[in-house]
């Protein structure tokens, strides 16, 4: 009689046992995770088959062994309802969690970069087309009594202009208006530094003024090396009563981008108007970044108290109003003399195009002198 193979001894009661512990299995790897309590910013990419998506845990110390994982996901038929986008994951978590977080979107993020020296009427509905949440909620979010009282703002202060730091968000992708507003507010409380205090008390000023002047500084700088000086020359009026006549503090209160400010702007009638008003406006005009905060409380130890911006964004400071006077007649022949020179090269380049076709400058004049 044919002996039994010796291997099926031994391999039938293994795959037996496998086939016992199988349904088992997952349960154990539900629980693999360690204490690590590092997050971890990461994208699954939309459209992404699973398998890329553990790669990407896998790259990231999220998951150790992604095939594994790929079969656990499987197996509890979780790999084939994920939702994309960037996720903040905690590196220990466990496969159970991190399956759970993919598969209902728990821990995406959505990141926003809110710029240096914006103010909140264009903060609002960037962050609403951003965030997608009602424009008119993060109206009453930045309008949050509880919050103004937070960070200190004078009796009166109607919203948290000046507070919303500038910086890099990674928001929750079920963020609310408030949540935005109150994790901007807490990233300015955590820049604020602690010995500031000890400065606002010898320059015998208020945190609120200080980001007042700092939003001006922010508004009026181009290059970050100036933000002392545009601080010096403004802190030096202050001093002596002499109106900021800050062009920014105008366009505020008309709500205008940067641009030209004409003669007929200077009579708007607010308080925000520095041409009118002596003194700091009532409050920040934008949100001021750290170099322009620390620029208003230590500003440069000069003489200015005038400035005029050249044609590449620098400024020319003069100490006297007949130096300012020369400096704005030497800013409009440098303007000049850069716009005689663009319209040079242009003619060249035109010369150029001309003389590859061709074609006589002559009979081009001609051509474009006559009227259509």
């Amino acid at each position: 009689m044919a002996r039994r193979p010796r291997f099926n001894r031994v391999l039938l009661p293994s795959l037996a046992l496998l086939v016992v512990l199988a349904p088992t299995i997952p349960l154990v790897l539900d629980g693999i995770g360690n204490t690590d309590q590092t997050r971890v910013r990461l994208t699954i990419r939309q459209g992404s088959p699973f398998r890329e998506a553990a790669d990407t845990l896998a790259a990231n110390g999220i998951v150790d062994h992604q095939r594994i994982f790929g079969w656990y996901a499987s197996r509890r038929g979780l790999d084939r309802s994920i939702r994309y986008g960037t996720y903040i994951i905690r590196r220990g978590a466990s496969w159970n969690e991190v399956l759970v977080a993919l598969r209902e979107g728990k821990g995406i993020m959505t990141r926003v970069t809110i710029p240096e020296g914006w103010p909140i009427w264009e903060i609002v509905p960037f962050l609403s087309t951003q965030l997608s949440v009602p424009p008119e909620s993060l109206e009453v979010a930045v309008r949050d009594t509880l919050l103004i009282q937070r960070v200190g703002a004078p009796l009166g202060t109607e919203t948290l202009e000046g507070y919303l730091f500038p910086d890099t968000y990674d928001f929750p992708g079920n963020a609310t208006a408030r949540q935005a507003v109150t994790l901007m507010v807490t990233r300015f409380e955590q820049v604020w530094k602690p010995d500031w205090n000890a400065r606002l008390r010898e320059l015998k000023l208020t945190r609120h003024q200080i980001l007042t002047l700092a939003s001006i500084v922010e508004k009026e700088v181009r290059r970050g090396e100036e933000r002392p000086l545009v601080a010096a020359v403004y802190s030096n009026r202050l001093r002596i009563r002499m109106p900021l006549q800050a062009d920014p503090t105008v366009q505020y209160a008309q709500k205008k981008r940067p641009g030209r400010v004409l003669y007929r702007d200077l009579k708007v009638d607010s308080p925000y108007n520095t041409y009118r008003r002596v003194g700091l406006p009532p409050g920040p005009i934008a949100q001021p970044g750290a170099a322009s905060i620390e620029a208003a409380l230590f500003p440069a130890s000069v003489p200015y108290k005038y400035f005029v911006a050249r044609p590449d964004g620098r400024h020319e400071f003069r100490t006297t109003y007949r130096e300012h006077l020369a400096a704005i007649t030497m800013v409009r022949t440098m303007a000049r003399q850069q716009a005689d020179e663009r319209a040079q090269r242009a003619q060249a380049d035109v010369d150029s195009a001309l003389r590859a076709v061709g074609v006589p400058r002559a009979a081009y004049d001609s051509l474009a002198q006559k009227k259509p």
